[in-house]
């Protein structure tokens, strides 16, 4: 028995046995025993993953265990790489959960169905069969959704949350079903092997791959399938959020990768350019909507659409050298997609993570209303912080390495042959650095408001640091940040591995170890030197302003303040105010909602009594795509209302006239 499989099967019976026992321990101690059961899941499958991303292999058979195909379970390098990020995301959110759902949500049916969502995850990039894919992938959706909703009676917005998951994601699932069984029905089989061996014309692989892609992206939140994620995100308990927004969001771009460049082997330039541009508008329309909320939970979910917006920019260009026949170029867009798949994990979870002990602190995700945190939470402060650094494309941050690995496939493309390249790599890039320059403002306006300002509402006041396995959990993925910033070289043979392996690409992308070079095109980078410089420079600066200012006498005097005395909570940005600038930049994208209501004073409607000033920005997708639709189908309820008045008699003519309709149309066709 291999390491792989040994590791996989721990995986899948500690997570069944977790679910078994949530059903069976004592609530006192369900919390616990289900959170060590979660975190033996994910560490097996960290395990098993990263024995896969180095060339061991898996597979398992089980015909009889379902109708037609059975189960069918192999894990590639491709699949190890999503097994190891899931299994990550498990284990710091499994240490996480043994605290925060100890109140509220120690429920018997919340604690089982958490370790199943777990299992579910893991099998999807192992599935190998189409049955075995829709089975595991539905698995996940119906699991998500439960624990969506697991607050639905306390909040009337978890439930309006949990139907617009719950139509998107099955809609989704209809698409991939769709897609996978019109390309199972012209192969020979079901299996991965089968459906790559399938000769499909051009016009039925076109096909497929829109399908596919249509349900693979909206499970990642791509624009405009993303309506689901700002609100089921926000609304979902944070553990669950941390899980489907670092590790299942994921699996939408597994299924796009696996089934555009392996099963289909490619395929057309238009495919990935399409891909290439939902990836742009995803990224800069997502990070625009995260710099203009004030939901704290909110704004990480629309950065969820945003980074998986810059991963799809990086898998289309990756297709796009692909069908240029440049696999060398193909690898290292392909490696910097997955390896910001990598660092989206690992810092995505941190700030979910730090959100949730924010809300169980205070009861608050609103930023106008926080503030304060830094004195009595410094630990879940600092790890917030760090989580910010990480997702703002600044080094040391997690996700710079990975965008900077982007941008040089990106402009090395340039030169590429195709009109359709030629366009489409400047516009990329301008939308990469549009993307990093805004993320830089929405995590500075959250980390600064959030946290650093004055408290604004009792809740923030009175807020005191979180249990202990919260901040262990905080813990493990700020190492995981952490490692992914200053040494990335650890991961990067495997996941140059799993790109080459996906592009049948000998020679890997990115070599080196403490300095990243890029194979076959000038570029190096060294994050650990860079790093260490950046710190050299803030302590010598430091270190002058201290000399500089020990030559003077020191005075203890007040700051200027205009003779207005201490500033006020009131007198401080708060997050709308601060993303007002932004706001007037992108009038024309965001299109903000003002309304102002102006009370007199009974005696005089001269004298003003109150002005209540209110501003909102709308999702502009959601308001001209879904509400039009939405619309539609409300009035089409209504007009069913009408023709269902309870009347046998009515109800037997219609069944008479649409016989008589169906006897008169084979009359005429006939």
């Amino acid at each position: 028995m291999s390491l792989v499989s040994a590791a996989f099967g721990v995986a899948v019976v500690s997570g069944v046995l977790s679910a078994l026992a949530a059903l069976l321990v004592p609530a006192r101690a369900r919390a616990a025993v289900v959170g060590a059961g979660i975190t033996v899941t994910g560490a097996a499958g960290v395990v098993a993953g990263a024995a896969a991303m180095t060339g061991q292999s898996f597979s398992l058979a089980l015909p009889g265990l379902l109708p037609l195909s059975g189960v069918a379970l192999t894990m590639d390098a491709l699949g190890g790489l999503f097994v190891a990020v899931t299994g990550g995301v498990a284990v710091a959110t499994g240490i996480y959960g043994i605290s925060y759902t100890r109140h509220g949500l120690a429920a018997r049916g919340f604690q089982a169905v958490l370790p199943v969502f777990v299992v579910a995850m893991l099998l999807v990039p192992v599935a190998s069969t189409v049955g075995t894919v829709l089975v595991s992938w539905e698995l996940m959706a119906v699991t998500s959704l439960l624990l969506v909703v697991a607050e639905h009676r306390r909040r009337p917005e978890v439930a309006r949350a949990g139907r617009w998951y719950a139509v998107m994601t099955h809609l989704g699932f209809a698409a991939v079903l769709i897609g996978l069984v019109l390309l199972a029905g012209h192969a020979t089989g079901d299996s991965f092997a089968d459906l790559r061996a399938a000769g499909l014309s051009p016009a039925v692989a076109g096909v497929v791959f829109v399908v596919t892609l249509a349900g693979f992206a909206s499970k990642a939140g791509i624009v405009p399938l993303h309506a689901w994620l700002p609100r089921a995100h926000p609304e979902a308990p944070s553990p669950v959020s941390a899980l489907m927004s670092a590790a299942m969001v994921n699996l939408g771009v597994y299924g796009i990768v696996r089934v555009g460049l392996d099963l289909l082997g490619g395929g057309a330039r238009w495919w990935w350019l399409l891909v290439l541009t939902l990836g742009a508008v995803s990224a800069v329309y997502g990070i625009l909507q995260a710099a203009m909320s004030a939901d704290l939970k909110r704004l990480l979910g629309y950065s969820t659409t945003e980074n998986m917006g810059l991963v799809l920019i990086g898998v289309g260009a990756a297709g796009l050298f692909t069908t240029s026949g440049d696999r060398g170029l193909a690898a290292l867009a392909l490696a910097a997609a997955l390896l910001h798949v990598l660092g989206h994990a690992a810092f995505k979870t941190l700030l979910f993570l730090a959100a949730g002990s924010v809300l169980h602190a205070t009861g608050s995700r609103d930023l106008d209303a926080l503030g304060g945190l830094r004195a009595t939470m410094p630990v879940t402060t600092a790890a917030f912080g760090w989580g910010a650094l990480a997702a703002s494309a600044l080094p040391p941050g997690t996700a710079f390495v990975s965008e900077w690995l982007l941008l040089q496939a990106l402009i090395h493309g340039l030169p590429a042959s195709g009109v359709a390249t030629a366009i489409a790599m400047p516009v990329a890039v301008a939308a990469v650095a549009l993307t990093a320059g805004l993320a830089v403002a929405t995590f500075v306006k959250a980390f600064g408001v959030g946290f650093l300002a004055r408290p604004r509402g009792v809740g923030a006041l009175n807020a005191r640091e979180s249990p202990p396995t919260m901040l262990a959990g905080m813990g493990i993925a700020a190492m995981a940040c952490a490692a992914l910033a200053f040494a990335p070289a650890l991961v990067l043979p495997s996941v140059t591995m799993a790109a080459s392996a996906v592009l049948d690409s000998a020679a890997p992308a990115v070599s080196g170890t403490v300095t990243l070079r890029l194979a076959g095109f000038a570029g190096s980078l060294s994050p650990l030197m860079l790093t260490l410089a950046l710190v050299a420079a803030v302590l010598a600066v430091a270190g002058a302003v201290r000399v500089a200012a020990t030559r003077r006498t020191r005075r203890a005097a007040r700051l200027w303040d205009c003779g207005a005395g201490p500033m006020s909570a009131r007198m401080e940005y708060t997050a709308t105010s601060f993303a007002e600038p932004l706001q007037r930049v992108f009038d024309d994208v965001v299109r903000p909602e003002t309304d102002i209501d102006v009370t007199h004073h009974r005696e005089s409607a001269y004298l003003v009594q109150a002005v209540d000033y209110r501003r909102r920005v709308p999702d502009r997708i959601e308001r001209r795509l879904y509400e039009p639709v939405l619309a539609a189908v409300a009035a089409w309820g209504r007009a069913g209302r009408r023709l269902a008045t309870g009347s046998v008699h009515r109800y037997l003519g219609y069944g008479f006239y649409t016989v008589c309709g169906v006897l008169l149309l084979l009359a005429v066709t006939r």
